[in-house]
């Protein structure tokens, strides 16, 4: 079984940063998928930006040029570094990863608040 465990949220000035950082643990197979969804108060969960086992890389368009994901394979890691905060990037911020082979698997973490204030 898959558990990850979110950490480096909190609150934060527009105009900071903050990094986030997913730890997985349990068996993992490489061909997969590691993202950053995001849900603020009364909207949906949204992808914030994904990355392959291939280093293959898609982010959300308001987040481009400001937050970068990458993934550390040995540490079973990926994270999220985010700049230039703006207030609408507060949410609750998830890890999720998924196999993209058959059948598929998908796990969630638990989430961390993330807040910016102006």
């Amino acid at each position: 079984q898959v558990q990850l465990v979110e950490s480096g949220g909190g609150l934060v000035q527009a105009g900071g940063s903050l990094r986030l950082s997913c730890a997985a643990s349990g068996s993992i197979f490489r061909d997969n998928v590691m993202g950053w969804y995001r849900q603020a108060p009364g909207k949906q969960r949204e992808l914030v930006a994904a990355i392959n086992g291939a280093g293959s890389i898609s982010y959300v368009n308001s987040v481009k040029g400001r937050f970068t994901i990458s993934r550390d394979d040995v540490k079973k890691t990926v994270y999220l570094q985010m700049n230039s905060l703006k207030i609408e990037d507060t949410g609750v911020y998830y890890c999720k990863l998924w196999t993209l082979t058959l059948p598929q698997n998908v796990y969630w973490g638990q989430g961390t608040q993330v807040t910016v204030s102006s």
